[in-house]
């Protein structure tokens, strides 16, 4: 569906929410762990490197925002017991979980499908798929416990119609739309937790650059500026949409 660029949203949109962010550390996790922080949420800051999550955490509090909590997780080795460990963690601190944007990813390599390294294969799946599906699993119950939780996938344009050399990056989004239409199906009649996935776009961050090298940064918005459809679909705003997909910004030409 189309992005909701314009979206207006009110001060205290999440006020009182507790939102886990992943990938938090830099790139548009840190911007929308910052963005929900000034709109009145308890950000979950996680990610792989703690300096950097330590970093955001003093940048959120020295704006005045609700004091974040920092949860060091690395997808690539993380297995089943680190997820249900974490959900006994954060429900010993938190009584619910009200949203959780699902940002941290990798790229991989652009190249052939007949030169793609396998163990690269798996380790993009792991990040991308495989860590997002089961750590979901493991926080349902605490999102279940929200009046109104929201969890939002990252997609990618090339998980909507594929293209040649995106390889595993691109397999893995189309694994990601598939899980948001199949988790909204099942959750929307047990529960008022919604579903949906988020195509960035072109953003200036690392990833697009190395996917990109040749493109010129300063052609591409910045992830503060996408921030607006990354409210409307954490917000109550955005209620009653489940199992859709949605764009933070108007398609390149």
């Amino acid at each position: 569906m189309s992005c909701k660029i314009d979206y207006q949203a009110p001060a205290e949109l999440l006020a009182g929410r507790v939102v886990l962010v992943t990938g938090a550390g830099e790139g548009i996790g840190r911007a929308a762990a910052k963005c929900y922080a000034r709109h009145g949420a308890t950000v979950i800051l996680l990610g792989r490197t703690t300096a950097k999550l330590e970093t955001v955490y003093d940048e959120i509090e020295a704006e005045g925002g609700p004091q974040p909590a920092i949860f060091p997780l690395n997808f690539e080795g993380a297995t089943l017991k680190d997820y249900q460990d974490m959900a006994a963690t954060l429900g010993k601190e938190f009584a619910c979980l009200d949203g959780i944007l699902h940002n941290a990813g990798l790229l991989g390599r652009i190249t052939p499908f007949e030169q793609y390294d396998p163990a690269l294969w798996e380790q993009v799946m792991q990040v991308n798929i495989n860590g997002p599906v089961w750590m979901t699993q493991a926080l349902l119950p605490l999102l279940k416990a929200s009046a109104a939780a929201s969890v939002i996938f990252t997609s990618s344009s090339v998980g909507r119609k594929g293209r040649a050399f995106w390889g595993a990056y691109a397999v893995s989004k189309f694994a990601t739309e598939g899980v948001v239409q199949v988790l909204a199906d099942e959750l929307e009649s047990l529960s008022s937790v919604r579903v949906n996935s988020l195509n960035p776009g072109a953003t200036r961050t690392r990833m697009r650059q190395a996917a990109f090298p040749g493109e010129d940064p300063a052609t591409l918005r910045s992830a503060e500026e996408i921030m607006p459809t990354y409210l409307w679909l954490m917000g109550d705003d955005s209620q009653g949409h489940t199992g859709e997909r949605f764009d933070a910004q108007p398609a390149r030409n």
